[in-house]
């Protein structure tokens, strides 16, 4: 099957996969959650998304789940979802309570897992590249929402991205209130210039993505210079090569910002480098954990209490 729904450790079909309505992540957004994403059928970097999780639980002062069991509960959802690669969404709200936005009142935290078919991004887009808009919408400042808490609230991308779409362009890279360059709507950026890669530091107020971490890690062993700090609009017009990184799209690149072209307008080098690089280091781990651990049996159905979430 493509679709298949966990909510809070119970297995479920689409038309059956249902929370109340008094939900808070459904009512103010007051959830955390994580995608990622299977390589050959195993999920890679699960542990680095559950510490981010973790992270932007506590942040929130929401309680998660038992991790051990959380992870189980995304497994064996993965497993019984039998995709040949899966997209999965872990969510976990606040739960739900008196229509309030005191957050003392909800009750027990609501763990929502979806699995579905990945569908990998069209090869046009790295063969070449994809073009960004810079919005008027701003990045969220980490006094108020700080965006390195992955949070359900997603208005400030969604709104970035539905003015860079109304543009024609397939995505926006957010400006703070000083005019640096943050992230795109949902991936960290890469500036390429006179042979350094550099992107926002972490205190610019970005999510600490984990592909952004694996590209920096990558580009130390292969000893590429590299450096973190502030970016500006300028620095994306002039650059030689602009990249996006996170988890589905690995490394995208970016031959046009607003009306000007980045290099040649084409896909550069170090971006194809990198996206093999990235790639080809996913598949190695998820290969080696399968060498490690032995394949889990796979039932060939739900059994008779599962497939209602109710």
């Amino acid at each position: 099957m493509s679709f298949l729904f966990n909510i809070n450790g119970k297995l479920c079909r689409q038309n059956q996969a249902k929370i109340s309505v008094l939900d808070r992540g459904f009512l103010y957004g007051d959830s955390v959650y994580e995608v990622v994403r299977t390589y050959e059928g195993r999920i890679f970097a699960l542990t680095e998304h559950l510490k981010r999780l973790e992270h932007s639980a506590s942040r929130l002062n929401i309680e998660l789940p038992n991790i051990d069991w959380l992870k189980r509960q995304l497994l064996r959802t993965v497993s019984m979802a039998k995709n040949a690669d899966s997209y999965c969404r872990l969510i976990v709200t606040r739960g739900s309570g008196p229509i309030t936005l005191d957050p003392t009142l909800a009750s027990k935290p609501q763990l929502v897992i979806i699995v579905k078919k990945y569908e990998r991004f069209p090869d046009w887009m790295y063969q070449k590249g994809i073009k960004a808009f810079i919005p008027s919408i701003r990045r969220n400042s980490r006094a108020s929402l700080d965006p390195a808490i992955k949070s359900g609230n997603y208005l400030n991308s969604v709104l970035a991205l539905g003015e860079a779409r109304k543009a024609g362009f397939h995505d926006a890279l957010l400006l703070d209130a000083q005019g640096r360059v943050t992230e795109a709507t949902s991936s960290n950026v890469f500036v390429f210039k006179d042979g350094i890669l550099k992107t926002p530091t972490l205190e610019t107020g970005i999510l600490q993505g984990v592909t952004r971490s694996l590209v920096l890690q990558l580009v130390k062993t292969y000893l590429i210079p590299h450096q973190e700090g502030d970016i500006y609009s300028d620095d994306l017009v002039a650059a030689d090569e602009v990249l996006v990184t996170s988890t589905l799209k690995e490394v995208m690149p970016v031959v046009q910002v607003g009306d000007h072209q980045i290099g040649d307008g084409r896909p550069g080098p170090l971006g194809k480098k990198l996206r093999d690089l990235v790639h080809e280091y996913a598949l190695a781990q998820v290969r080696e954990s399968n060498q490690r651990k032995p394949k889990e049996r796979k039932p060939n159905r739900l059994k008779k209490d599962e497939g209602n979430c109710q």
